[in-house]
C-alpha cells in the first residue's frame, strides 16, 4: 500500500469496490501470457494446449459452483453476467413480467428500466424491510401468471445485507408447481463469493453473476453461472463461443486467474470469515458505545445479524457522505459513499433510501474490509473519524 502523510500506510477500507490482486493469481496469469497466448478455439498443437488449460479451469471453477461444466459462461465481468442473464431471458418470452427488489445493483436495476421505458417488460419492485432483508412472501405475492424471471441479489453491495435465496427459490419452486410458465431466479453473487456458500444447487438458482475483481483476481473477468435447460439468448454477436451464448476469444490469462482466485478463496474462506467477523463486530461496537462518538448519533445500517463480515455502512445525520469520504482520504482512509459505479454522481444512495424513505438519513459511508485490514487499522479509523467530525460539527448547527 503507498505511503500517506499522515498515517504511515494508507488504510484501504473499500474492498467491497475492488480488491488488489493476490500474486499467485497474478503469477499463473503471467505464464499463460508467456506460453499460452493462442487461441483455444485453434486446432493446432498451441491451441490445443491453451485449450486444456481453459478445459482444466473450466472443471475447477464448476466443481467450486457444484455445477456442470458447461452451465459456466466466462464474461467481462458482472455487469455483463447481469445484462446476459436479463437481456439473453427476456428475449426468449413475450409479454415478461419481472420481479426484483429496490436496491439491486444499478446493473440490475438500469437494465430493467431500460426495458420499461421501451414497454418490453413490466417490472414489479418488492421493497425491502427496513434492515435490508426481502420478505420471501412478498416475492412470491408478486409473482403472476407473466412472471418469468425473479433477479434478488446474494449480498448487497452497499450495506452487506445477505438476502434469503434459499427461502426465495422455495417460494418460486412452489409456484412453478402450480403454473405452466417456469419463473426462474437470477442472482448477482459478485460481493458473496468471498464469504458465502457458492453451491447453486443448494441456493436453488437458475442464473448466477460473479466476478474476479472482488476476490482479489483479476479485473475484467468474470461469469454467469447458466442452468440446463434455462432459455438463454445471446446479446453480444460475431461468434459460437461458449455453448453459442457469448461471441469473443476466450480470455484465456484472465479464466486462469479468476480460476486461482476463487481456489484461493475457498481455501480460506472459513478462517477469513472468523476474522473479519471479530474486526466488523469490533469496529461496530465502537461506532455504537465508544464514549467520543455517541455524541454524533451514528446509525448502522443493514441487517447486524445477516450481514457480510467484511461490511460496516454508517449514516452521520446532516453529513454529507461524499464530505465525509473526502475527509477520511484526507487522512489516509479509503472509504466509498456507495456502490463504486455510482460514485461521485451527487446523488443520495438508492439503497439508503429504501431502508428510510424521508428519513435525514440520505447517504451513507461503506467500510468494506480486507484480507489485509487489522485492528490497529480499524483504531486509526475510529480515532480519524472522531476527528474528522469534530472537525465537521457546524452541519448539526
Amino acid at each position: 500500500m503507498p505511503k500517506s502523510t499522515k498515517n504511515p500506510n494508507k488504510i484501504y477500507l473499500d474492498y467491497a469496490a475492488a480488491t488488489p490482486i493476490e500474486p499467485a493469481v497474478s503469477k499463473a496469469m503471467q505464464r499463460v501470457y508467456k506460453e499460452n497466448f493462442a487461441s483455444p478455439s485453434s486446432i493446432h498443437e498451441f491451441g490445443v494446449s491453451s485449450r486444456r488449460i481453459l478445459e482444466k479451469s473450466i472443471n475447477n471453477i464448476s466443481k467450486i459452483f457444484g455445477a456442470h461444466k458447461d452451465e459456466i459462461i466466462f464474461t467481462s465481468g458482472s455487469t455483463e453476467s447481469n445484462n446476459l442473464a436479463i437481456f439473453g431471458l427476456i428475449n426468449s418470452s413475450s409479454t415478461p413480467h419481472i420481479v426484483t427488489t429496490n436496491i439491486e445493483h444499478p446493473s440490475v436495476l438500469e437494465v430493467f428500466k431500460y426495458l420499461e421505458d421501451e414497454k418490453k417488460i413490466k417490472v414489479t419492485y418488492v421493497p425491502v424491510e427496513s434492515n435490508g432483508l426481502v420478505d420471501p412472501k412478498k416475492i412470491k405475492k408478486a409473482l403472476n401468471k407473466n412472471t418469468i424471471l425473479v433477479s434478488v441479489m446474494y449480498a448487497n453491495s452497499e450495506i452487506g445485507t445477505i438476502e434469503p435465496l434459499k427461502e426465495i427459490a422455495k417460494e418460486i419452486r412452489h409456484f412453478n408447481k402450480k403454473n405452466p410458465r417456469k419463473v426462474y431466479f437470477h442472482s448477482d453473487a459478485t460481493q458473496a463469493l468471498n464469504y458465502l456458500s457458492t453451491n447453486v444447487e443448494k441456493l436453488g438458482v437458475d442464473l448466477l453473476s460473479f466476478s474476479g475483481v472482488k476476490i482479489y483476481g483479476p479485473k475484467g473477468i468474470g461469469g454467469l453461472y447458466v442452468k440446463r435447460g434455462t432459455p438463454l439468448n445471446k446479446i453480444i454477436f460475431g461468434g459460437d463461443q461458449q455453448f453459442g451464448l457469448r461471441a469473443g476469444s476466450y480470455n484465456l490469462p484472465s479464466i486462469v486467474g479468476l480460476t486461482e482466485a476463487l481456489e484461493i478463496t475457498e481455501k480460506i474462506k472459513l478462517k477469513e470469515i472468523k476474522r473479519l467477523t471479530v474486526l466488523r463486530d469490533y469496529f461496530i461496537q465502537k461506532l455504537r458505545y465508544s464514549t467520543i462518538l455517541t455524541n454524533y448519533r451514528i446509525v448502522i445500517n443493514g441487517d447486524l445479524k445477516n450481514r457480510l463480515p467484511n461490511n460496516v455502512n454508517i449514516s452521520v445525520p446532516k453529513i454529507p457522505s461524499d464530505l465525509l469520504v473526502l475527509e477520511l482520504s484526507a487522512h489516509g482512509i479509503m472509504a466509498s459513499a456507495k456502490s463504486a459505479c455510482k460514485a461521485g454522481d451527487g446523488k443520495a444512495s438508492h439503497v439508503i433510501q429504501a431502508l428510510r424513505a424521508g428519513s435525514e438519513l440520505d447517504g451513507a459511508v461503506r467500510f468494506s474490509l480486507g484480507r489485509h485490514t487489522t485492528k490497529q487499522d480499524i483504531d486509526f479509523t475510529l480515532k480519524s473519524l472522531f476527528s474528522i467530525l469534530t472537525k465537521l460539527k457546524k452541519w448539526y448547527n
